[in-house]
């Protein structure tokens, strides 16, 4: 009964190690810095930088659990908002036009909570 017990015991503690994370370890400030490759061409257009793409996929790579995923989102969404003359449309175009394939809308009016990595 003992090694029963153990056994159960290092399951639990093995579960509760590889269960998904619940906090986002990307920063709104790393999101932003990351993101600034961007903002010229997300507000006049013209020539896509190959550094804004190299920014977008960046993040992608960075933001890889569902936690990180709806941090980028709500800084994303949040950083935004204080840019005058956004392009809305190029904002919600640029990670496809980066190659990145994304399984949500880019946009302020995205549900960020709705966010998640496909296991």
């Amino acid at each position: 009964m003992a090694f029963a017990s153990k056994i159960i015991t290092c399951l639990l503690v093995l579960t509760i190690y590889i269960a998904a994370p619940t906090e986002s370890h990307i920063t709104c400030g790393t999101v932003s810095s990351t993101m600034a490759q961007c903002i010229s061409y997300l507000t006049n257009g013209g020539p896509l930088p190959s550094s804004c793409c190299v920014a977008v996929k960046s993040l992608n790579l960075m933001a890889q659990t569902t936690p990180d995923r709806r941090q980028v989102c709500e800084c994303l969404k949040s950083a935004g908002k204080e840019i005058k003359g956004l392009n809305i449309d190029l904002v919600a175009t640029l990670p496809t036009t980066c190659g990145v394939s994304l399984s949500y809308p880019i946009g302020f009016n995205t549900n960020c909570d709705s966010i998640s990595v496909a296991v």
